[in-house]
């Protein structure tokens, strides 16, 4: 037993470093992108490349870990995000665009090992304790909204470069998380009847309503915050805010992403999942009203605590839901489509942030979000109206 708590508690701790490298990325980046970049459109490119490393690693990185093992698989993520740090800071000595995208590819690299943090935990502890530890692995994200736009802020300031200590004290983190993996040691994997069982095709899946419902709002739900998250800087700078303002929303932000982790599941079991997911895209619609109301501090960070909470009910909600749609001999390639689809999405927002921020303004922007939170909630009502029905007409069948 105290094995299995001193594993959960690395992954836990592992968690935290990388959400602080990715939470301080986002701070400084289109901020970085914006010194280095060749024209306005391409600001936030650097925040893109990060989902694009993401993309292209996630299925290289699950199929290395089969072969090597977990913690040889995490240590190799951490060590991206070490090499990165070391590119960002001669992209930057050097003002070098190019080489700044590189090192946020890694960056992205980094991230699809860590994401599999969480599938680790659950691996690593005993099945009554298996969800209370993915609960305190995913909880590191709460560490993150404090750390990680502090240290961001702090390292701006070190160095006539702007930026430059902020992407150091990244590197500094990941080889934290490098020292902190080494230790790592999972239990062998246990040998299950699910091992063998048949699995349906892909396709049928995936043409699940409980499984395209999920996947389109989870997709939803991080395409709007990072596309938030990543023009919010560079908006209030334009309005004259400081980099300590501008981390001060990234962290009120983070803390409304994760804090809800506490009692969301709660919710769901009392509520349902699809009622705390309109929930979700409730508060994504309030988050536009508040962008559109103004451009003061208040707003700033009440828009983006609320865009946070939205991504919460929507993402854990979608997660729940996309559990219920497959079986455990599916769950790969399942889990795999997901994800990579949800990425893929976070990819063209991080992209498109720059650009529709630079042609629209930050309020036009968030106008331009009104008509997809809106049609969010229709195949939610839909699957809503769908499971109702069938539940109403099973008594009749038996």
């Amino acid at each position: 037993m105290k094995q299995m708590f001193r594993q959960v508690w690395i992954l836990a701790g592992s968690q935290a470093i990388f959400q602080t490298v990715s939470i301080l990325v986002m701070t400084i980046g289109g901020l970085a992108g914006e010194i280095l970049a060749p024209s306005a459109a391409l600001v936030t490119l650097p925040i893109a490349t990060i989902s694009l490393g993401t993309v292209l690693a996630t299925f290289p990185a699950s199929i290395w870990m089969s072969r090597v093992g977990r913690k040889t698989g995490f240590c190799s993520g951490a060590a991206a995000g070490v090499v990165a740090s070391v590119l960002a800071v001669i992209a930057l000595t050097i003002h070098s665009f190019a080489l700044l995208c590189v090192a946020t590819f890694l960056i992205g690299v980094y991230q699809a090992f860590a994401q599999f943090y969480r599938f680790a935990a659950g691996e690593a502890a005993k099945k009554s304790y298996r969800t209370r530890a993915i609960s305190l692995v995913m909880a590191g994200g709460i560490v993150a909204a404090l750390l990680g736009p502090l240290l961001a802020n702090a390292g701006s300031h070190l160095f006539a470069v702007p930026y430059l200590g902020s992407f150091l004290l990244l590197g500094v983190m990941a080889l934290l998380g490098l020292g902190l993996l080494s230790r790592l040691q999972m239990p062998e994997p246990e040998t299950t009847g699910d091992a063998v069982a048949v699995a349906r095709h892909w396709l049928q899946v995936v043409s699940q309503p409980a499984y395209y419902v999920a996947l389109f709002s989870a997709a939803s739900a991080f395409g709007i915050m990072v596309l938030a998250m990543t023009a919010t800087p560079l908006a209030m700078k334009h309005h004259a805010y400081s980099l300590t303002e501008s981390a001060t929303v990234i962290q009120i932000h983070v803390l409304g992403m994760f804090l809800p982790s506490f009692f969301t599941g709660r919710l769901i079991e009392r509520f349902g999942v699809i009622k705390i997911m309109l929930a979700g895209a409730g508060s994504l619609l309030l988050y536009i009203l508040l962008a559109l109301s103004g451009t003061q501090f208040s707003q700033f960070a009440g828009a983006l605590f609320l865009v946070g909470v939205g991504w919460n009910f929507l993402y854990i909600g979608g997660t729940s839901l996309l559990a219920s749609s497959f079986t455990p001999a599916e769950k790969s390639f399942a889990q795999a489509i997901n994800d990579m689809s949800v990425f893929v999405f976070t990819l063209i927002c991080s992209l498109a942030a720059g650009t529709l921020l630079h042609t629209f303004g930050w309020e036009k922007m968030n106008l331009l979000l009104l008509p997809w939170v809106l049609f969010l909630t229709v195949p939610l009502a839909g699957l809503a109206f769908h499971t109702r029905r069938a539940r109403k007409l099973q008594p009749e069948n038996n």
